[in-house]
């Protein structure tokens, strides 16, 4: 009598099975919480064979690759997004849960390496990869009845840019506006960090961001700095029903040029012994405030 007999257990087969259905459904949960932000991606241990000799290839500059499923899901259902090909895995697009012949694109069925050769080792890309254009581009006028914006002085992480993205789409911003130097373009790595934000709130580049506050103040928005040495708190320096706040880079803050120009210049009051966040934990504490401000 086999071992499976005598306890009364299911066949090895049959528990292997149901045992990697099981993996297979824990795996895509746990992807889709990594992809809407709810759990980190665990850094990598080491670098993936190949990694040292990938080179990536040169784009056009209106060619864009998209990756994650997330990410390509939330491209694909944007109507304003013009699609060039779908790559995918055959898991992969049993995961993304479309109909591939109503796309309208080439639907290619490949192998992660296929993707890999074009993303790199390194790219958590799950089996798909989305080839598109940029976004149309937006003008600021198209905001004027947004009560709510941001605006980025040179942030340059795009994965601080990307997780901004979120919080701005989360609270209900009108659109993330941002230079054209020294800040990201439109990317496969800010639209993975976006986490689909991307395709739901306009990212407006511009050329020269005094003028652009400038052009805002004639819109009848109240521009706010964020300082860690700002004269008063934020919840005290809101003013009137359109508000922009403005967030430095990374590392020096905002321009001088840029907190000559701002209506104000304010604070995150922060009790405790660390008294500066990450660009992207303040930019959700502030749009916390400002949304607080144009609820009274």
């Amino acid at each position: 009598m086999s071992k499976d007999k005598k306890t009364g257990g299911k066949p090895t087969d049959e528990k292997s099975a149901k045992d990697t259905h099981y993996a297979t459904l824990r795996r895509a949960h746990r992807d889709s919480k990594r992809e809407r932000g709810e759990i980190p991606t665990p850094p990598p241990q080491k670098r993936r064979r190949g990694a040292e000799d990938w080179k990536p290839p040169t784009l056009a500059p209106e060619q864009v690759y998209l990756y994650g499923l997330h990410t390509v899901r939330a491209a694909l259902d944007n109507k304003e997004r013009k699609n060039v090909k779908l790559s995918v895995t055959q898991n992969a697009l049993a995961r993304l849960e479309i109909d591939a012949d109503s796309l309208g694109i080439p639907v290619e069925i490949v192998a992660p390496h296929d993707i890999d050769k074009l993303l790199g080792p390194d790219a958590i890309h799950q089996g798909v990869m989305l080839e598109t254009r940029p976004l149309p581009v937006r003008r600021l006028e198209a905001l004027r009845d947004s009560p709510l914006l941001l605006v980025l002085d040179q942030v340059t992480d795009p994965h601080n840019v990307g997780a901004i993205m979120r919080s701005a789409v989360a609270f209900n911003a009108g659109a993330v506006i941002t230079t054209q130097r020294h800040s990201p373009t439109e990317s496969g790595v800010l639209a993975k960090s976006a986490s689909g934000a991307l395709e739901l709130i306009p990212y407006i580049q511009i050329t020269n961001l005094a003028d652009a506050l400038g052009e805002l103040h004639k819109l009848g928005f109240f521009t706010i700095g964020l300082d860690s040495e700002g004269p008063a708190p934020l919840e005290g320096t809101f003013s009137g029903d359109k508000v922009a706040l403005v967030l430095g880079s990374e590392g020096k803050g905002l321009r001088q040029k840029t907190r000559e120009t701002v209506s104000a210049l304010a604070r995150l009051d922060m009790p405790g012994a660390i008294k500066s966040l990450n660009v992207s934990n303040a930019a959700a504490i502030a749009l916390y405030a400002a949304r607080l401000h144009l609820k009274a």
